[in-house]
């Protein structure tokens, strides 16, 4: 699977509490979902360090395998563990064992050469983010992947008239006259777009 071609959106519900938690059960359709949320993220890093498209999709599906071998180990034992940190940490070490595999495989590049290059992988792979606006970016990309998650989840008259008359602003009455719905399909709409954005948001692990 390639994390930059969103195809699949899953939304099969499950009694479990979290989407963690469904995931942790080998819940296939909640693996997928898992997948279509922080796929484009774990892409997002490898390009954000340097990778180029291929290699950066090579790398988050290795990302992915180690996830789903060890996705039962992961812990809260602290209060600032988080799931997004843990992910972090495996696509941190993935990448990683790129640029070390990159300098072995460089032709006429050994000894000191590729000491040096291999020295510069902490700095092309920080242990915490150098600007402050790094977290405030991959929210980003989360919100935008559950954006697009709830959109392809609803049918297009409902997402019409929950992005026009919430996002846009525009009068129920105006929506409904031109989406040929009453005024009330139009509330409901909008509520239920509200609604699977919450299951969706509190699903998600931190």
């Amino acid at each position: 699977m390639r994390y930059r071609d969103r195809t699949q959106s899953p939304t099969s519900p499950s009694t479990a509490s979290s989407l963690l938690d469904r995931v942790k059960l080998r819940d296939g359709h909640a693996w997928l979902r898992l997948v279509h949320v922080y796929g484009p993220l774990v892409y997002w890093w490898c390009r954000r360090d340097g990778l180029q498209p291929d290699d950066a999709a090579d790398v988050a599906q290795e990302v992915f395998t180690v996830l789903v071998a060890k996705i039962s180990d992961f812990r809260r034992d602290r209060q600032e563990d988080t799931f997004r940190g843990w992910l972090r940490t495996i696509t941190r070490n993935k990448l990683r064992d790129h640029f070390r595999l990159a300098a072995r495989s460089v032709p006429g590049q050994g000894g000191s050469d590729a000491n040096r290059l291999l020295a510069q992988i902490p700095q092309v792979l920080p242990q915490t983010p150098s600007h402050s606006d790094i977290d405030a970016a991959e929210q980003y990309v989360l919100d935008q992947n559950v954006v697009e998650l709830v959109r392809t989840s609803v049918e297009l008259p409902t997402w019409q008239a929950f992005w026009m008359v919430g996002v846009q602003g525009r009068p129920v009455a105006d929506v409904a006259d031109e989406l040929g719905m009453t005024p009330a399909a139009v509330y409901k709409a909008k509520y239920r777009v509200i609604r699977r954005f919450r299951q969706e948001l509190g699903n998600l692990p931190d």
